[in-house]
């Protein structure tokens, strides 16, 4: 039941993120209480159930029929430690490089982490997610709280291209076509590494995956 729980946390959370910001439903909230005050509501009912949805697993972690422990494979593990540091990387991209999306109308400029990604935020929570379930003692409360991650950054990112292709048409779909949506899936996510703000981006982090495990993964983790 604890993971069954979790689960339908993950499904209300997916729900609400997904049916607030869909066109219909956006617009009308738009218009009645203002950018700002539509990205408030946003925020605080994300909060609200993101929340209780955390509280709930470590209240209950490792709780439910015991699936695997891959860590126990030292390649696995420091695939796992990677995937962590990789992450990281992509989550402060997210947020230190303004997505060419958020420019258009115009012809996209596809450049530093658009090349690894053109969704470096979600993409970034659910690669944290899959490395985790690669380095955790997993129960069936790991697989719904870790795995819910990975299952929400694929459909929100998914649901997020539909909405723009909606809106945005042509300037968006030229943005889709070139652009990768899962991480590291094209060939030139290389360069997209060494183009700035990207080794900025990949020095910080590296420092946040490094503070989070020296600082924090003890009392988390348990």
């Amino acid at each position: 039941m604890d993971a069954i729980s979790i689960a339908a946390l993950w499904i209300l959370f997916a729900a609400t993120h997904m049916g607030l910001s869909s066109q219909r439903l956006r617009s009308r909230l738009v218009a009645r209480l203002g950018a700002r005050g539509f990205q408030g509501v946003y925020s605080l009912v994300a909060l609200a159930i993101f929340v209780p949805l955390v509280w709930s697993y470590y209240a209950h972690k490792h709780t439910g029929p015991y699936l695997w422990n891959l860590a126990r494979l030292p390649s696995v593990r420091w695939i796992g430690i990677a995937g962590v540091g990789a992450a990281c990387v992509l989550i402060v991209a997210g947020l230190v490089q303004p997505s060419p999306a958020s420019l258009l109308p115009g012809k996209p400029v596809v450049r530093g982490v658009a090349r690894v990604t053109r969704h470096p935020l979600l993409m970034g929570f659910g690669l944290w997610g899959v490395a985790h379930l690669l380095l955790a003692i997993v129960h069936a409360s790991e697989l719904a709280f870790f795995g819910g991650f990975a299952l929400f950054a694929v459909i929100g990112c998914e649901h997020q291209d539909q909405r723009k292709l909606a809106t945005q048409g042509e300037s968006y779909r030229a943005y889709v076509a070139a652009t990768p949506f899962l991480p590291f899936a094209s060939r030139s996510f290389a360069r997209g590494l060494v183009e700035m703000p990207m080794p900025i981006a990949i020095a910080a982090g590296i420092a946040l995956a490094w503070t989070l495990r020296q600082y924090a993964h003890g009392w988390l983790a348990g």
